[in-house]
């Protein structure tokens, strides 16, 4: 019987050194990359700060909103939600995703394994396919409504849109591309195919419910309130966006209205406060720069998204084949090198419809020569390596090789470019929204800056105090996060830190 005692270390021979005993479970790269990451202050600052920026992001419909969480009819005591009902399909499909994406990523071991999603990494990856299914299947329902209720479309189209079934056959069938097409990259596997029919369903339901725009009297609510016949709930702050009013007009933070506007002292609307104040056309301050944030995360991550899907095909079809294929798709990256973004972006805003959609698909269609690049080279350095001269000997088809087994070894660079990439595209919004040319009807941190000094010339304070600190921080925690992967995943620099 041993003398030791439960849980003290004991010798082991060289034998059982050699058979591993006592060793531990190796670490994946990216396991241990991301715990470098994670463990350094700067780094943990910054996730904490885009994190509460995504966390704003989602909830920013039900935290600041001017319609009534709850509505009571004192007569007859009946009860609806104005706020649910002017949510769009955007709200309901980003808050379904935050309600079932984070158990879903942080579910137990054990079920995760039972399903076959064991690493977290593959239930994130999957998590990220099914937003993109569900961010298809919304968008493409709302483009095909828009296109339904414009006047110089085709008659036949302006006839389906009024038709009641029009919302769900034309969502179902954008629905049904979208989930084959997930299907197909889960490579339609049971469980996986289940969470795709799931999300499909979800979109669905979010683009046909939400098929036309509501129209929107804030008003009519304070007048219900004040005559007696309603009873109101209001969210956190019960401001929106577009809520504005003339003689609200540039209060200083920590106001109560009643006290600067004596004549709303026996209305409901006297008692609520604009805790940051409020703008040059009486629009209150914080509820902007929580919406805000939506613009400037979806503005970030997906034209981010985009750039690194384009560049990384480039780039490996590039450093993969190399020769005159190198030379002549080269040429194409020194030309988009060649553009200004900014001065793109500005033209378009004067000749295109100036929506978020085309803001990103611009600037993710001119940024990606960054990841290109940095995958040709890797490529350039990983085709005549051993596994690869493998596959290709194995008979592996073209995109197997590139995408299966060069790229993960090859995509490390890109990532931390991706990083900083996504404070260029906030900082780009910013700066456009700034010059009045950024999408219309959508609250932005630079539409707020621009408005620190009105047409008086007067500076306001508060106008440029939050959403300036808003900006910058944002930028500055991506710029932190990049240059933390950057020293977690480079041997060099990690070398020379020791």
């Amino acid at each position: 019987m041993s003398d030791l005692k439960q849980g003290e270390p004991r010798a082991i021979s060289g034998i059982e050194a050699m058979r591993g005993v006592g060793a531990g479970r190796a670490k994946g790269f990216w396991a241990d990359a991301w715990e470098r990451v994670v463990g350094r202050f700067g780094a943990r600052l910054a996730l904490g700060w885009i994190g509460a920026i995504a966390f704003f992001a989602i909830a920013a419909p039900v935290l600041a909103n001017a319609h009534p969480m709850l509505r009571r009819n004192l007569s007859t005591g009946t009860w609806d939600s104005p706020l649910w009902q002017n949510l769009t399909a955007v709200d309901l499909v980003l808050l379904a995703g935050a309600v079932f994406g984070l158990p879903f990523v942080w579910m137990p071991v054990g079920l995760a394994t039972r399903c076959g999603i064991a690493e977290r990494s593959t239930r994130l990856s999957l998590l990220l396919l099914l937003g993109t299914q569900a961010g298809i299947t919304v968008v493409g329902a709302s483009a095909i409504s828009a296109w339904s209720r414009n006047l110089e479309s085709v008659p036949w189209i302006r006839e389906f849109g009024r038709e009641p079934w029009a919302p769900w056959i034309a969502a179902g069938a954008v629905g049904a591309i979208a989930a084959t097409l997930a299907a197909a990259a889960v490579g339609f596997r049971a469980f996986r195919t289940g969470l795709v029919l799931i999300a499909a369903i979800i979109a669905v339901s979010a683009g046909a419910s939400r098929w036309t725009d509501r129209l929107v009297n804030f008003d009519v609510y304070d007048e219900q309130e004040a005559s007696g016949a309603y009873a109101m709930t209001y969210t956190l702050v019960p401001f929106s966006p577009e809520f504005g009013r003339s003689d609200l007009y540039v209060l200083p933070p920590l106001t109560k209205i009643a006290d600067e506007i004596p004549e709303t002292k026996d209305r409901p609307i006297g008692n609520r406060v604009v805790l940051l104040g409020s703008d040059a056309i009486g629009k209150d301050v914080l509820s902007q720069m929580m919406w805000a944030c939506r613009l400037s995360i979806s503005i970030g991550l997906v034209s981010t998204g985009l750039s690194v899907l384009i560049g990384v095909t480039m780039g490996a079809i590039m450093g993969y084949f190399g020769g005159w294929v190198d030379l002549l798709l080269y040429r194409i990256v020194e030309i988009f090198m060649a553009i200004p973004v900014l001065f793109l972006l500005i033209v378009a805003a004067a000749v295109l419809p100036r929506n978020t959609y085309m803001m990103m698909a611009i600037i993710g269609c001119v940024s990606w020569t960054g990841a290109a690049r940095f995958t040709r080279a890797e490529f350039l350095k990983l085709r005549k390596q051993d596994f690869v001269q493998g596959a290709q000997a194995a008979g592996l088809p073209l995109r197997s090789v590139l995408f299966r087994h060069m790229l993960p070894n090859g995509v490390t660079p890109v990532l931390v470019d991706a990083s900083f990439a996504v404070a260029a595209a906030i900082i780009a919004e910013a700066t456009l929204s700034f010059l009045g040319l950024g999408p219309d009807g959508q609250a932005s941190w630079g539409k707020l800056l621009s408005s620190a000094t009105g047409t008086t010339g007067t500076f306001v304070w508060w106008l440029a105090i939050f959403p300036g600190f808003a900006i910058f921080f944002t930028v500055l925690s991506y710029n932190m996060l990049g240059e933390a992967m950057r020293d977690a995943i480079d041997p060099k620099l990690r070398k020379a830190a020791h």
